[in-house]
């Protein structure tokens, strides 16, 4: 299945046209609204480098399911 996603709001100019596989070994950085400075902090604090980790933490996945259900049982 073919997916398109216009992704100017999602990320930096410069990754804008990159593919999904290149945008997993991407900086957390490239991600619109995520700045050096908090890129580092995620480093530190749960070893995350690129945008592969970021989406496949555990706890940031947990973090979503939870917000999702909550959302749901309104």
């Amino acid at each position: 299945m073919t997916v398109t996603a216009d992704l100017a709001k999602l990320l930096d100019r410069k990754y804008e046209n990159m593919s999904l596989t290149e945008l997993m070994k991407a900086p957390v950085s490239a991600m619109s609204g995520i700045s050096e400075k908090d890129a580092d902090l995620l480093r530190q604090a749960f070893n995350i480098k690129t945008i592969g980790d970021l989406g496949r933490n555990r706890i940031f996945r947990m973090a979503v399911d939870l917000a999702d259900l909550a959302d749901h049982s309104k």
